[in-house]
C-alpha cells in the first residue's frame, strides 16, 4: 500500500476542561452545588467563602495594609419576568462558547451522584436523630423483649425477615419450618403458627398477616365487645369480606340484613382499622427540597429571583492573590497562578449557572403566568423546545438547567420540570395541557355522587362538552397516575 499525504477539513466540537466544568455545576441541585463548592473550597487555596474574604479585610484595614484587587464574587440579580430584556450582571465574564451544547452528552458522560449539603454537627445531630428503625429492626426488638425459647427466636426471626414493606407476610409457613429445621429438627408446624401469632401481637397490631382478613381480624378483636355493632362488623369480617372489597352493598345489605344506613355504620366502624400496619413504621428519611428560584407578586407583576440563601458566595483569596502576583517565578508562584485561574473559572462558571437559571426560570413564568394566578387548570402546554428557542439555548441546556431545581410560588414548591407538559387539541383548535386535564379530571372525581362514581367514559364525555376531546385510555392513563381508583372502587354507601 502506498503511503501518502492527504489535507482534510472539518468541523468538531472541542470541550475545553472550563466548559466541561460549567456544563457539570449547571446540572447540580443546589445541595449538590454546596457539596462542589466545599470540594473546591478544600482543594483551592485561593478560593474562600464571602464572609473569610470580609474577615480578612477588616484585618487587613487594622494592620495597616490595603487590597488592590477586586474581590470576584458570584452576586445573583434579581429579574423581573415580565421585561421582554434580560438584564444580567457580568454579562463580559461569561465564556462565549458554554451555550452552544448540541452533543455535550455525546462527548461529556457525566452522571451525579446523590450528595448532601457539607456537614456540621448539627446537621449531624439531626440527620441521626432523624432516622427511624425498619420494620424487621422494630420488630426483633420487641422480640427480644419477649420470652421466648431458642427455637421460638429462630422462627420469630424467619417469620420478621419474611415481611414486605406493608407488613404482610410473603412466605408460607411450611417454608419458614424449613428454613428453620437445620437447627431446631424438632420444630412443629403447629409451633410456627403459634409463633405467628403472638409475631401478629406485636406493635403494629396485625403485622405478619397472611391476608387481608387475617390482618384486620387481629386488629378488631382487641376492640371491646361492648362496642355497637361489633357483632355485625365481625361478621362482615369473617364471611363477607369479598363483597366488601368489590363495593357489592346491594348484596351485603341482603346477606346481613341490614339497612343501608346501619350497613354504613358497620363499616365506618371496619375502616377504623389499618389494612397496611407495616406502613407506619417507616425507615426513610426526610428529604428537603431548597428552592433554587423564587416568584412572587410585587404592583401586579410577577418577580423571579435567585434564592440568595441558597447561593454560595465565593471570592479571591486577596492575600494568595497579591501573592501570586508578586511571587516572582519561583515554583510556588507558579502554583499559585495556577490556582488562580482555576479558581476565576469556578466563579465564572458559578455566575453562569445562576443567570442561565435565572433566564429559563423568567421565560417559564412568562409562559405560565395563568397557572400562578389560577391554579392547575390554567397550565398551558409548553415543551423544553419553546424555551430554548425563546432564549436561544439548546434544549439540552433547558433539561439539565431544570432537573432538580426548584421553584417557590405561592402556590408552592415546583420542580421546573413540573411547568412542561403535553398539549391535547380543543374544539375551537386551541390546546389544553396535559396538566391541565389532570386537574379537571381531579375536580370532577372530588365532586362525584360517591353512590355512582363517575366512569373513565363518563368523564371523557363531561370533558368533551367543554371543548376537550381526550379518548378514555387517556383519562385511565391520567387518573392512574394520580393514584385515583376505577369507579367501582371509589364507590361508597353515602
Amino acid at each position: 500500500m502506498k503511503q501518502s499525504l492527504q489535507l482534510r477539513l472539518g468541523q468538531h466540537l472541542t470541550m475545553t476542561p472550563q466548559l466541561q466544568q460549567a456544563i457539570r455545576l449547571l446540572q447540580l441541585s443546589a445541595l449538590e452545588l454546596q457539596a462542589e463548592v466545599q470540594e473546591a473550597l478544600d482543594t483551592n487555596p485561593l478560593l474562600e467563602m464571602a464572609e473569610e474574604a470580609a474577615q480578612n479585610e477588616r484585618a487587613d484595614a487594622d494592620s495597616g495594609t490595603s487590597t488592590q484587587e477586586n474581590v470576584v464574587e458570584n452576586t445573583p440579580a434579581t429579574q423581573d419576568a415580565t421585561d421582554a430584556d434580560i438584564n444580567l450582571q457580568n454579562n463580559d465574564s461569561i465564556p462565549d462558547d458554554l451555550p452552544v451544547d448540541s452533543a455535550w452528552d455525546d462527548v461529556y458522560d457525566y452522571a451525579p451522584t446523590a450528595m448532601s449539603a457539607p456537614a456540621t454537627p448539627e446537621r449531624d445531630f439531626e440527620q441521626a436523630d432523624s432516622a427511624e428503625p425498619s420494620l424487621q429492626e422494630h420488630l426483633k426488638w420487641q422480640m427480644m423483649m419477649t420470652p421466648f425459647s431458642d427455637s421460638d427466636v429462630a422462627i420469630a426471626e424467619a417469620i420478621i425477615d419474611s415481611l414486605g414493606e406493608d407488613g404482610y407476610l410473603q412466605t408460607s409457613l411450611e417454608d419458614l419450618q424449613k428454613s428453620v429445621i437445620e437447627g431446631f429438627a424438632d420444630v412443629e408446624l403447629d409451633e410456627v403458627e403459634a409463633v405467628l401469632r403472638r409475631v401478629q401481637h406485636f406493635d403494629p397490631l396485625g403485622v405478619a398477616g397472611r391476608n387481608l382478613q387475617e390482618t384486620l381480624l387481629v386488629q378488631f378483636n382487641q376492640y371491646d365487645k361492648t362496642v355497637e355493632w361489633y357483632a355485625e362488623a365481625k361478621l362482615l369480617l369473617e364471611e363477607y369480606i369479598h363483597l366488601l372489597g368489590s363495593r357489592d352493598f346491594a348484596q351485603l345489605t341482603r346477606k346481613m340484613k341490614l339497612s343501608r344506613e346501619d350497613l354504613q355504620l358497620v363499616v365506618e366502624l371496619i375502616q377504623q382499622l389499618n389494612p397496611r400496619p407495616g406502613a407506619t413504621i417507616n425507615e426513610s428519611q426526610s428529604e428537603y427540597i431548597v428552592p433554587d428560584v423564587m416568584v412572587k407578586k410585587d404592583k401586579g407583576k410577577w418577580k423571579v429571583e435567585l434564592n440568595t440563601d441558597s447561593l454560595p458566595k465565593v471570592s479571591i483569596n486577596q492575600h494568595y492573590a497579591r501573592m501570586a502576583k508578586d511571587g516572582g517565578r519561583n515554583d510556588d508562584t507558579t502554583y499559585l497562578k495556577n490556582q488562580m485561574k482555576e479558581a476565576r473559572w469556578f466563579i465564572k462558571s458559578l455566575q453562569s449557572r445562576h443567570e442561565t437559571l435565572l433566564k429559563v426560570a423568567s421565560c417559564i413564568v412568562e409562559h405560565q403566568r395563568g397557572f400562578l394566578e389560577y391554579g392547575e387548570e390554567a397550565m398551558k402546554p409548553l415543551v423544553l423546545h419553546d424555551i430554548a428557542e425563546a432564549v436561544e439555548m439548546h434544549e439540552s441546556t433547558i433539561s439539565r438547567v431544570t432537573t432538580r431545581k426548584y421553584m417557590r410560588t405561592p402556590r408552592g414548591v415546583f420542580e421546573l420540570k413540573y411547568f412542561f407538559s403535553s398539549h391535547v387539541s380543543t374544539t375551537s383548535g386551541g390546546e389544553c395541557s396535559a396538566t391541565a386535564i389532570r386537574a379537571l379530571i381531579k375536580k370532577l372525581v372530588a365532586a362525584e355522587n360517591v353512590t355512582k362514581p363517575l366512569s373513565d367514559s363518563k368523564i371523557a364525555n363531561l370533558l368533551e362538552d367543554q371543548g376537550i376531546n381526550v379518548a378514555r385510555r387517556t383519562i385511565a392513563k391520567y387518573r392512574e397516575a394520580m393514584m385515583i381508583p376505577p369507579s367501582n372502587e371509589r364507590k361508597r354507601l353515602a
